[in-house]
């Protein structure tokens, strides 16, 4: 990942712990730093979604971390082939905060630079 930018890779179902530890702890350390968030979310081909307890630490954090802090977000990259979750980012993608784009697979090194770019 380019400096200044945090990248993640999910396969399986994402469990609230990982959520929670893997996922939300290091974008917190990033906020809490008062620097701007650019993070990349790239989907393994197995990926199955968010267990109902990473789903609630979703929604949780979108309402404490996503409102509250939301000048904290720079570019969010989303890679994924998954049909689902582009449907999902182009119904509600203008809830989140920063600059958010959906990039295929193949595009993951364009995804990125594009990420970098906003560092």
């Amino acid at each position: 990942m380019p400096a200044g930018t945090l990248g993640f890779t999910a396969s399986g179902r994402l469990t609230r712990d990982e959520y929670h530890d893997q996922l939300m702890a290091p974008i917190r350390e990033v906020i809490d730093r008062g620097d701007t968030l650019n993070f990349l979310f790239a989907t393994d081909p197995d990926f199955a979604g968010l267990d109902m307890g990473a789903l609630y630490e979703d929604v949780k954090a979108a309402g404490t971390i996503g409102l509250r802090r939301h000048s904290a977000f720079g570019r969010f990259a989303i890679v994924t082939d998954k049909d689902w979750l582009r449907h999902g980012v182009s119904a509600f993608g203008w809830l989140s905060p920063g600059e958010l784009k959906i990039f295929e697979p193949a595009e993951l090194d364009h995804a990125k630079a594009w990420v970098g770019a906003g560092s």
